[in-house]
């Protein structure tokens, strides 16, 4: 299913794991479990691994046992716009009613 993100952005699998990363910002994951949450393979994620770590946007974060876990660069200027924008169009916000 294309969500309002992708086609904003395009599908593109940088924009997977980027929409897979902002949704599930506060944990962190292996590659299989990018690869698998971004719905691309994990052969198309090793094509793009290098590219996103260069620009800072995933970060190690720990290993257990032989998994290497990254998560999202909140430290980074282009991911926190990507957040706020993902925040203000794609969740709804709540309105508080006095």
């Amino acid at each position: 299913m294309e969500t309002l993100f992708r086609q904003a952005l395009g599908d593109t699998p940088k924009i997977r794991v980027l929409e897979f990363l902002i949704e599930g910002r506060e944990l962190d994951y292996s590659i299989s479990d990018i690869a698998e949450g971004a719905e691309i393979g994990r052969t198309t994620l090793f094509r793009i691994w290098d590219d996103l770590l260069k620009a800072k946007i995933i970060v190690f974060t720990r290993q257990i046992g032989n998994a290497q876990l990254y998560r999202l660069n909140m430290q980074n200027q282009f991911v926190k716009k990507m957040v706020e924008l993902f925040d203000e169009t794609i969740i709804p916000k709540r309105k508080i009613v006095a």
